[in-house]
């Protein structure tokens, strides 16, 4: 059976910190939502990697301060990467105070904790390049200086979180820093989004369960796709080059239509299929074009993408295969 995390060996991750020679100060690292999608993926992928010792994952909620001072009794940690939070922008709609108080309040109970435990180091938080909300397409790409307009309670919260965030930098000696990451996609994701649940539709109709028709939402629509590996390798450079109290986008600076993206991976997958625009899919307002710079966090940390589309699509068909059998 295929591994969910296939690229878990690949040394090229990361390789400023896996150079030959190189002694390095083992640094510890505490990230919240390490149960989650890209939490999945950066446990996986600490292995490989020198430079860093993640504080065990312990019982906590962020609702509950307690538990949070319980965790950070373990160690201080000298860099925390805050994943956790309400994500998913169907249930914030569906109950938009649990999301304000899991995204905002559990934000301030985190940093409180830290700074009851005498944290002084780097702090990432994770928002969502959705706090941009409709943008025109004079304003594509999409760069830090544009203002956010959130369209959801989801976005919201991640704006208010922020602004909390880069209030904590102007008074705190800590060094703190905001990533808007785009769309990420990669093994392990669930069906709700659009890639995976178009791999999973593939991975039925190769095993006959589905007849050869994909069922899809609005494949005119482009976005800016970058791969978990990627987005993984920002966040670290982030910790290494960041500045303090500032912005950046994660993305790759790519345009891709949803069509395109879904004939690539058929053709990888060796099927010819139909589309079926299905009407519950459509989301009203839908942003037509989405493309992200990310100059600032490229110049600023060295970063670069290195995952092209095709491998990403290839890995989330390879991944599907025995989720499938599994179901």
């Amino acid at each position: 059976m295929a591994s969910v995390f296939p690229w878990k060996s690949k040394l090229h991750l990361f390789p400023s910190f896996l150079e030959k020679g190189v002694v390095m100060n083992v640094k510890t690292l505490l990230v919240t939502g390490l149960g989650g999608f890209v939490g999945c993926h950066l446990r996986a992928a600490l292995p490989a990697m020198t430079g860093w010792k993640l504080i065990p994952e312990q019982a906590y909620d962020l609702l509950d301060p307690a538990s949070l001072d319980a965790w950070l009794q373990q160690c201080v940690p000298e860099a925390v990467i805050h994943l956790a939070g309400q994500t998913f922008v169907p249930e914030a709609f569906k109950d938009p105070a649990h999301t304000l108080q899991v995204n905002v309040l559990g934000t301030l109970n985190l940093l409180q904790a830290l700074k009851r435990a005498g944290f002084s180091g780097t702090f990432l938080y994770v928002s969502s390049g959705d706090v941009y909300g409709q943008v025109g397409e004079c304003d594509l790409p999409i760069n830090e200086q544009l203002l956010p307009k959130p369209r959801n309670p989801y976005a919201v919260s991640k704006v208010a979180a922020e602004l909390l965030c880069l209030q904590w930098s102007y008074k705190e000696c800590w060094r703190i820093m905001v990533a808007r990451p785009f769309n990420h996609v990669g093994p392990g994701q669930r069906e709700d989004f659009v890639i995976p649940g178009v791999a999973r539709q593939l991975a039925r109709i190769r095993k006959g369960l589905q007849a050869p028709r994909i069922d899809i939402g609005d494949v005119d629509v482009t976005r800016d796709f970058l791969d978990v590996r990627d987005v993984i390798n920002a966040y670290f450079s982030l910790l290494e080059h960041g500045h303090n109290s500032e912005i950046y986008n994660v993305c790759s600076g790519q345009e891709q239509r949803i069509s395109t993206l879904i004939e690539q991976m058929a053709t990888i997958a060796g099927l010819n299929v139909d589309l079926h625009q299905d009407q519950t899919r459509l989301r009203p307002s839908e942003q037509r074009r989405v493309m992200g710079n990310s100059l600032k966090l490229r110049e600023q940390t060295g970063w670069t993408p290195g995952i092209s589309i095709t491998e990403t699509l290839q890995s989330v068909l390879s991944d599907w295969e025995p989720r499938v059998e599994r179901e």
